[in-house]
């Protein structure tokens, strides 16, 4: 597990100095999200500032200046406005449109408290939510978030700064109760109706979700979307609990298993084997790069090597 030192004065600082909307929270909401902050703003400052910059690249280019030619340049930059006028060969500059906005789409359905509660996949999916939000921000990019259940539930606009990405952080722990199910392909619309410019999109989810792949398809055609798979230990393998009653956390329906039986854990594992492999599949078809992690786990690695292995592809 990644460890982290004390925090400094300044860190300390900027714990303290939370949205006054905060304060009205329960304490534990509040010392997660002071917990979160720190360990966020450390991690995007030294591990994830220049992989994420080298990965995302904003959402075009814009024209800065016209210059004389000079052998080597791509001809087909030549201004020929500029050539005709001044009567020697002249061609276009260009710089990034650096402005990019990294959305934080969040699955906040009831099987996102499955197996381990707060401090499981709602818990990571928050500090996921500050990491990058944080990095988006000493990048100087806007970050957004969108929650999602049984369809969209609540959509905080991009914006820059510290203060922004706490109040990011607050919605995912603090959401108002979603209705039960999770419907992808409706929250997929909602984003291509709501983002105007190309946006990086980071989907946080348990991957529970199906029939989505046209719609994920379309938005990613137009926006980077990557999916940020959380993967309980539990939704893996049966421990030997002996007679277990099991509730379906979306449909409510219970069913006892007896767990201290090797052939009823066997098709479990197999099952969960099963869904992975379509849940990847399901991704892949959509044009849709995914990174599981796995609760319990340091989650820097996998997402470390995520940025560095599309930052040698670019």
């Amino acid at each position: 597990m990644t460890t982290f030192a004390a925090a400094t004065p300044l860190e300390a600082s900027a714990e303290r100095d939370l949205p006054p909307e905060v304060a009205g929270l329960p304490p534990e909401v509040v010392a997660q999200i002071r917990r979160i902050e720190i360990r966020a703003r450390r991690l995007a400052s030294t591990l994830l500032a220049g992989d994420y910059r080298s990965v995302f690249r904003g959402s075009g280019i814009e024209f800065a200046e016209a210059r004389e030619y000079t052998p080597g340049d791509d001809v087909r930059r030549i201004d020929w406005n500029v050539t005709a006028r001044m009567g020697t060969p002249w061609v276009k500059e260009y710089v990034e449109e650096r402005e990019l906005s990294v959305i934080c789409t969040v699955d906040v359905s009831a099987s996102q408290y499955a197996a381990s509660p707060l401090a499981g996949r709602i818990g990571l999916a928050a500090e996921l939510v500050a990491l990058l939000g944080f990095t988006a921000a000493y990048n100087n990019d806007r970050s957004g978030l969108l929650t999602f259940s049984a369809g969209p539930q609540r959509f905080v606009p991009p914006a820059r700064g510290a203060r922004h990405v706490l109040r990011l952080v607050r919605e995912v722990l603090n959401h108002a109760e979603a209705p039960r199910g999770t419907d992808l392909t409706s929250t997929c619309d909602h984003l291509a109706r709501v983002l105007p410019r190309r946006s990086a999109i980071f989907l946080i989810t348990d991957g529970f979700a199906s029939g989505f792949e046209s719609t994920l398809r379309t938005l990613a055609r137009r926006h980077e979307v990557i999916a940020l798979t959380l993967v309980d230990p539990m939704d893996l393998a049966l421990p030997d609990l002996g007679l277990v009653h099991l509730e379906d956390a979306e449909s409510g329906r219970r069913v006892l298993l007896d767990t201290s039986s090797a052939e009823v854990r066997r098709r479990y594992a197999r099952a969960a084997e099963e869904r992975a492999a379509a849940r990847r599949a399901s991704f892949a078809s959509s044009g849709v790069e995914e990174v599981e992690l796995v609760i319990g786990e340091d989650y820097v690695p996998p997402l470390l090597r995520f940025f560095r292995r599309r930052a040698a592809r670019r």
